[in-house]
């Protein structure tokens, strides 16, 4: 039997339990899909994010919002970690100020929120998985908020390791300027449906559009334009293979007024219409499960 520890109170809760090769299906399963998720995998695991698939060298940290899809396809040899958790337990952008992660570990169209760890980080980070899973077995009237101190200190450490492999040194020498790739790509998560066009984004910042640019190259990341593309296409995808919605409504349900525009540019990102990609996954996932 897969052992689960939940915590409840009120509308709070957090769970956790070992990721192992009995807990796949569980991990799995659409229980967990309005969740925030945090997956701690040794080497030798296989998941997928969405749409794309990940196998673990070393120890990895995955950081999974909720409107993302998870799977996990293989386990490795040794247990992992899976901790769910919902925004009333703790909610980063209210508590920003204090672990800094939102628009790094989530909500990051840029990148794929992770973090591979050396030797030495990987010793820090399951302590922290360890202490969570033992404040479970005590059962004390204080261990809810020590919890909550654990995860914290997980999303510092996490996201000062994110820094260091994405950026390196450039976070020493431009923090204002990962500050703003924050900012923006909060900013893109909240309004992508409506706001399609960096002009917009700098109406919300007051300030130009090529000034918003030129920090971005600072960084020597993703422009914004296609920060905001890409996040549209991202939900397109997934409007497409998980729902049953033709392609005209994914259009206006992502702001779009011309769907012809939208399939336009759906195929210059992706290279296909949308019916051909949802045909062509649908497709693939029916032979893989058969």
């Amino acid at each position: 039997m897969i052992k689960r520890s939940v915590f409840k109170s009120n509308l709070k809760t957090l769970g956790l339990m070992r990721a192992n090769d009995q807990s796949l299906d569980a991990i799995n399963d659409d229980f967990y899909k309005p969740y925030i998720k945090v997956l701690y995998l040794p080497k030798g695991y296989s998941l997928t994010v969405d749409f794309n698939t990940f196998t673990t060298k070393q120890s990895t940290l995955f950081f999974i919002s909720p409107n993302q899809f998870l799977q996990i396809n293989l386990a490795g040899p040794d247990s992992g970690y899976f901790i769910f958790y919902n925004r009333d337990f703790y909610c980063i952008q209210i508590h920003d100020e204090e672990v800094a992660c939102d628009g790094l570990l989530f909500n990051n169209i840029a990148n794929m929120p992770m973090t591979t760890l050396t030797k030495d980080e990987d010793s820090s980070i399951k302590y922290l998985f360890d202490q969570i899973e033992f404040e479970f077995s005590l059962k004390d009237a204080t261990h809810e908020e020590m919890i909550r101190t654990y995860l914290k200190q997980l999303f510092i450490k996490s996201a000062r390791q994110w820094k260091k492999q994405h950026l390196g040194k450039i976070v020493a020498q431009q923090h204002n300027e990962l500050e703003f790739f924050r900012k923006f790509t909060r900013l893109v998560e909240e309004h992508y449906k409506y706001k399609h066009s960096v002009s917009d984004y700098a109406e919300i910042l007051s300030m130009a559009s090529k000034t918003i640019t030129h920090r971005f190259k600072r960084l020597n990341l993703l422009q914004p334009n296609e920060i905001i593309k890409n996040r549209l296409v991202l939900e397109a995808k997934r409007l497409l293979v998980h729902t049953s919605m033709t392609a005209k409504e994914i259009a206006f349900e992502l702001g779009y007024e011309d769907p012809a525009y939208f399939s336009r540019q759906f195929m210059i990102k992706t290279g296909k219409s949308p019916s051909s990609f949802r045909a062509k996954f649908l497709g693939q996932n029916a032979e893989a499960t058969t």
